[in-house]
Order: structure tokens, then C-alpha cells, then sequence
């Protein structure tokens, strides 16, 4: 394995998505699925193309898009073999979109199911509807914020695992008022 630069994390903790262009870089699913793979160090565009099995002009194509977007930032450059290596790395641990849009939110999901393919184990997947108040749906939300935040990780020679925690209000049907 090459040398690689000392791991260094996000400079920011949170960033909350909300421009334009934020918005419209995350509406592809392999910019989602880049944004995954650059959640835990810095990578360079051909060890992001080995790892998700895509062509390397592909995903430099892709990482420039989200680098002008503000969502990625080159961590360090490295002269190799009489060129210049750049590692990317996110913007910030934790990226929250505070008002989701469509295209983004079905890019996300659309990564996500070509991450459940690509797994070598069953996934675990459960969707359920549940009747709560205002009060226990953000009391369930913060729980399972928590619970992600405080899982205590393992050594990096162990399985990188994926989490997906959504809570929504489901739309009421179509012609009837919502019992906020």
C-alpha cells in the first residue's frame, strides 16, 4: 500500500446544506456515494474509483462538481511519479439538510440501494409507520441521533457500515386535512 498522508479529520463538524448548488450537487447518487466513501479519511480519485467500481474521469468529473459545491475539499496534495495526487475529504463530519429537496433526497436513496446491492452481507432494512405525538416523534428522532453519534467504532480493519436514519410525517391522503 502507498504511503498515504497522516489522517486529519473534517474541519468543520456540521454543515448545513442549504445553496443551490449544494442542492444540485447532491442530486446524482454517485456524488452521494462519494460523499459516503470520503465520510471516514481522504482518498484520491483512483482509490474512490476502485472503491466503487467506477471509471476514474468519472469520478474526477464528480468530485470537481461537489469541490465547487463546498461539500469536499482538497485535504493535501503529493508529488508522485512526476505528477501532483490529490486527497479529498468532506467538508464536515456531518452534513444535515435542514429542508430536503426531491432530487436530492431520491439521489441519496438511489446510492443507498446501490450500496445495499454491493453489500456482501444481508442488510438490515425496516420501514415502519407508527402513530406519535409531535413530542415522541422528536424524542424518538434525537434517540436515534444519538445512538448513531454514540456508537463507539471499531478499528479500521473492520467492515465499514452504513446508517441510514430518516423520521418523517407521512403525508396525510390526498383531500383530508393533517391532525397536526
Amino acid at each position: 500500500m502507498r504511503d498515504e498522508p497522516p489522517y486529519q479529520p473534517p474541519p468543520e463538524d456540521v454543515l448545513e446544506i442549504g445553496a443551490p448548488e449544494q442542492f444540485a450537487a447532491l442530486a446524482h447518487p454517485l456524488r452521494q456515494r462519494l460523499l459516503f466513501a470520503l465520510g471516514h479519511r481522504p482518498a484520491t480519485a483512483g482509490q474512490l474509483a476502485a472503491q466503487l467500481g467506477a471509471k476514474k474521469g468519472n469520478v474526477a468529473h464528480h468530485l470537481k462538481v461537489l469541490r465547487e459545491a463546498g461539500l469536499i475539499h482538497i485535504a493535501e496534495t503529493r508529488q508522485v511519479r512526476g505528477g501532483t495526487e490529490q486527497y479529498y475529504q468532506r467538508a464536515a463530519r456531518h452534513m444535515i439538510v435542514a429542508h430536503p429537496q426531491a432530487a436530492g433526497t431520491a439521489a441519496m436513496l438511489t446510492a443507498v440501494a446501490q450500496e445495499l446491492d454491493r453489500s456482501p452481507t444481508d442488510p438490515h432494512l425496516t420501514l415502519r409507520h407508527l402513530h406519535l405525538s409531535p413530542a415522541k416523534a422528536r424524542e424518538l428522532g434525537e434517540t436515534l441521533t444519538r445512538l448513531v453519534d454514540e456508537a463507539e467504532e471499531s478499528p479500521e480493519d473492520q467492515p465499514l457500515q452504513g446508517v441510514l436514519v430518516t423520521l418523517y410525517q407521512q403525508a396525510p391522503p390526498a383531500g383530508t386535512t393533517n391532525p397536526a
